[in-house]
């Protein structure tokens, strides 16, 4: 047989590369996604919700999401950046404020189809393991399934948080209640231990501890806290006050984006692209500086 050279050209390296882009970028679980969005046949063009909940460094993201052919179509989504409207003033990320977001996404998706007055979950949090049932001769309850991303899904993590303020706010979650914090194997849920979550007793302690052993330490990983006025002793009424102030109104609030006043110049931030011209300019200047400087001229 004679030689033949392999070409190793652009198709050869192509067969190497990940199939999709946002795989290859680690921003998406395809295995996972798969199935959460593959609908059974027999239920064709019926949306498979999901409950998609992010993290970032300052916000916490709750949606309820379904995709078509086209790409994914958010449904209702709550933030955590406006929970201050509901009286949380401070640790916009942490278990609490992450289950008020899950809470608020779920009131507001029920309000959006009409069934917030049919199905109210529990109007009072206190850690119980709970999963909405539906009611005889009424429409079934909306039915959602937990979207984690790319989050580790240890026990007590914050995307659990998200899912029980979506449960207890009147949306069907499948799930257990092995993920919770207070979970044992042996024991079971201990409802006191998540109810302390859920209104912040955890973050209160580690304050008073916090408080006790190191002031300036506190003070400083404490500050917005402290700014805010509140101390370990506020935080469950402030999250108790909240819960009811999101279920009287989960509707969005738009907000108020202020347009420039008759003739006043408007803050461009993107750079202007230059002409040949422009271009040929600016490398004429930058030479004859060079040459000032440095006595060439």
């Amino acid at each position: 047989m004679p030689f033949v050279k392999l070409v190793k050209n652009k198709a050869y390296f192509k067969r190497y590369q990940v199939k999709y882009r946002r795989r290859r970028e680690g921003k998406t679980d395809y295995y996972a996604r798969k199935r959460l969005v593959v609908q059974a046949k027999n239920k064709y063009n019926a949306p498979k919700y999901r409950l998609v909940v992010r993290f970032t460094n300052t916000d916490v993201i709750c949606q309820v999401v379904y995709a078509k052919i086209q790409g994914d179509f958010v449904l209702a989504s709550a933030y955590s950046h406006e929970l201050p409207r509901y009286g949380v003033k401070a640790g916009l990320t942490n278990w609490a404020a992450a289950y008020c977001t899950g809470l608020l996404v779920a009131r507001r998706t029920l309000a959006k189809l009409g069934l917030a007055d049919k199905y109210q979950g529990v109007e009072t949090a206190d850690g119980e393991f709970y999963e909405v049932e539906a009611i005889e001769g009424e429409p079934r309850p909306f039915k959602a399934f937990l979207d984690v991303g790319l989050k580790r899904t240890t026990t007590g993590a914050k995307v659990f948080a998200a899912m029980k303020g979506a449960a207890d706010g009147g949306i069907f979650v499948p799930h257990s209640e092995k993920r919770f914090p207070g979970f044992d194997a042996e024991k079971g849920l201990d409802a006191e231990v998540l109810r302390s979550y859920i209104f912040g007793g955890h973050v209160a302690n580690y304050m008073r501890e916090l408080q006790e052993e190191d002031d300036e330490k506190y003070k400083r990983q404490f500050s917005r806290f402290i700014a805010a006025g509140l101390s370990a002793d506020d935080l469950e009424p402030m999250y108790a006050e909240a819960h009811k102030a999101i279920r009287a109104d989960p509707a969005p609030k738009p907000t108020e984006k202020k347009k420039p006043a008759a003739g006043e110049k408007v803050k461009t931030y993107k750079k202007v692209r230059l002409n040949s011209k422009q271009r040929k300019n600016k490398v004429a200047q930058k030479k004859a500086a060079f040459a000032r400087a440095n006595g060439l001229e």
